[in-house]
């Protein structure tokens, strides 16, 4: 808990923190809203579904242009830059009059909300290095809380506007407020100089990065996989008598995740980053099979246990690639954050797949046999190091 304290007392780190928070709280809010969005444009299913593709795709389109906006721009300055625009951007799917311009809208917003992603993390990474200190796994947790914070307050004021445009320019002014007064403890920070051959995005200088790269992708699939089928989980496999019991299974994931995050920094300090992700591939593998038991308790722990063990996994894959020597903190982690998203657009996807296949079951069990390829490579990259 010493990260959280710190973050709690000391401006200088919990101004970029915020940053993470900011994110997850105006996606939180625009979730709320993602039912009358619907309606208003009358969309089906499958319309909404890749309309929200959309917003992954700008994501993941432009995550590469990260170093080459912090180099030009600086580090804090694209930090508070991103999180202004991207705060903005989300103001515009509630306009959309169309499908299109929904779909346009939503792309739009995730062009900035990836490179606000890689952007705050690579800041928090040379915070983390100025300062010798391990904050990255609570600035993650301080994420996940962002999104509870987000949907609380939006589901209270929501019957207080008549329309969710309105809503919606109070939150992102909330937002944006907030982060122009702590903008000024970062906006300074810039990136650690690397030699001019080992800025960019070379695949061969990558390459001490791939096995992270690699467990990004496995790990994010499950995290996509959990938020888009756990619930139809619930309803299929374990089949709940009522539906509003159906979203328990991630509130609980989503719960244990933000509190292993606010604890992962003090853990990764003493026994460090790679025995940590053992650790959490391990926990995560006994939930998968407490969900494959089917049982409605024993299922909503395995949730849980899958939450705690993969919440410091992310982070510290992103320590890592932040701090590999030779590679400059922002290309590594643009690297490895967009190899992993990879995986959590394509996790939903296959799981669909697989169930259509066979069942939803065989598909967490497929989900359980990644994780395990995961701790298996982790074992023999600790055994080589």
């Amino acid at each position: 808990m010493n990260s959280l304290k710190l973050i709690l007392t000391n401006l200088k780190y919990f101004a970029p923190v915020w940053v993470f928070s900011s994110l997850n709280f105006i996606i939180g809010t625009w979730v709320l809203y993602i039912p009358y969005v619907k309606e208003k444009l009358k969309l089906n299913d499958s319309e909404l579904g890749l309309a929200l593709f959309c917003l992954a795709l700008g994501v993941l389109l432009f995550i590469p242009f990260v170093p080459f906006l912090s180099k030009k721009i600086g580090l804090g300055r694209y930090t508070l830059i991103g999180v202004l625009l991207f705060s903005m951007a989300f103001l515009l799917p509630l306009l959309a009059p169309s499908y299109l311009t929904l779909c346009a809208s939503l792309f739009f917003a995730g062009i900035f909300l990836g490179t606000t992603d890689v952007a705050m993390n690579a800041l928090v990474s040379e915070v983390e290095r100025r300062n010798s200190c391990n904050i990255m796994s609570a600035a993650h947790g301080f994420f996940s809380l962002g999104g509870v914070l987000g949907a609380m307050f939006g589901s209270f004021l929501m019957p207080f506007f008549s329309k969710p445009f309105y809503h919606m320019v109070v939150m992102v002014l909330f937002i944006i407020l907030v982060n122009l007064i702590l903008g000024k403890y970062y906006l300074h920070i810039a990136e650690k100089a690397i030699s001019k051959e080992k800025t960019s995005f070379h695949f061969k200088t990558l390459k001490p990065l791939y096995v992270i790269a690699l467990i990004a992708f496995v790990i994010m699939c499950s995290e996509g996989a959990i938020e888009h089928w756990s619930t139809l989980y619930f309803t299929d496999v374990v089949r709940v008598a009522k539906n509003n019991l159906a979203g328990i299974g991630f509130i609980v994931f989503s719960t244990t995740m933000t509190i292993g995050r606010f604890f992962g920094d003090k853990i990764s300090e003493r026994i460090g980053s790679i025995k940590i992700i053992l650790l959490g591939c391990i926990l995560a593998c006994f939930g998968y099979l407490c969900i494959l038991s089917a049982h409605f308790f024993i299922t909503i722990l395995g949730f849980g246990i899958i939450g705690l063990g993969l919440s410091v996994i992310i982070p510290e894959l992103f320590r890592i690639a932040g701090k590999t020597k030779g590679i400059k903190a922002s290309v590594g982690i643009s690297f490895v954050s967009g190899v992993g998203f990879v995986g959590f657009l394509l996790g939903p996807v296959i799981l669909g797949y697989i169930s259509n296949a066979f069942s939803l079951k065989i598909s967490f069990f497929s989900l359980l046999l990644l994780t395990i390829l995961a701790s298996l490579i982790l074992l023999f990259k600790k055994n080589n190091n």
